[in-house]
């Protein structure tokens, strides 16, 4: 046999010991002790007086959230096609407006939107009983709704533009050179390659709707953090934010493993 021997490689050196590395080792064993300590806490409390007595009122709250996120959600994405449409017209009378709503309510914190419209709608009560409309805005849970509707729809809008720019121009050319009518090429061509590339953007949406939704018990909206706040005032037991925070990352660690399996389902032609 001809030829050099082969030559075994170098072992590798052990990794210093850096300040950094220690520093991050030194946070993640105290982040694990501070999660023994949380489930420890769970587990010696998951039969208290406290749970026993308004586990029911959580289960309750817990419902309320979940509705008031989803139907927020479904109607934002409903309002959000023609936002996202009125933002790419060539008229700037359409598109400045649509521009002026996305500014002002991705521009302002949900919780000022919300006061300006259950706070504010007082102030026009003369008006809206004229128009019809007194009944909606003197119940705080559709000016919830209204609220969260209108805000999450600015966000969707903008989603949607910017997944609906990233479809190759190609697609509209090749469309458009069968004849097919724009909002047919809209609606069952690009709609469809947008929405895919959407998908990540739009469950970290509705993840920051479940935790925002927090701020529905402000305005006597008995949600789940409304239940905490009335659980805590009635007892004053500090475990009462421990179960809402248990509760809230269950919901949103849930939905996030139910989004990547959507996600990897409707995606998985492209892996080939």
């Amino acid at each position: 046999m001809t030829g050099a021997a082969t030559q075994m490689p170098p072992p590798a050196k052990p990794r210093r010991w850096t300040a950094g590395r220690i520093t991050g080792h030194v946070l993640v064993a105290l982040w694990a002790v501070a999660g023994g300590v949380l489930l420890l806490y769970l587990g010696q409390n998951v039969a208290s007086p406290f749970v026993q007595r308004y586990w029911p009122n959580y289960v309750s709250g817990f419902w309320v959230t979940i509705q008031l996120v989803v139907l927020s959600i479904a109607a934002g994405a409903l309002l959000s096609v023609p936002i996202a449409l009125a933002r790419s017209m060539r008229n700037p009378v359409v598109r400045g407006l649509a521009f002026a709503y996305v500014y002002f309510f991705r521009g302002t914190p949900l919780l000022a939107q919300t006061f300006l419209i259950y706070y504010g709608a007082g102030s026009f009560r003369d008006g809206l009983e004229a128009a019809g409309l007194w009944w909606f805005f003197r119940d705080a849970w559709y000016c919830i709704l209204f609220a969260f509707t209108l805000n999450t729809s600015a966000y969707q809008a903008e989603i949607l533009r910017g997944a609906v720019e990233n479809v190759p121009r190609g697609q509209w050319e090749g469309a458009m050179a069968l004849g097919l009518p724009r909002p047919v090429i809209f609606f069952r061509i690009i709609l469809p390659q947008a929405l895919i590339v959407a998908l990540r953007p739009y469950g970290n949406e509705i993840i920051l709707m479940i935790k925002g939704s927090a701020i529905a018990s402000i305005v006597t909206i008995f949600d789940l953090m409304g239940e905490t706040r009335r659980a805590f005032s009635r007892s004053l037991d500090f475990q009462a934010y421990i179960w809402a925070a248990v509760l809230y990352l269950i919901i949103v660690e849930t939905l996030r493993r139910v989004w990547d399996r959507l996600e990897a389902r409707l995606t998985r032609h492209l892996a080939r």
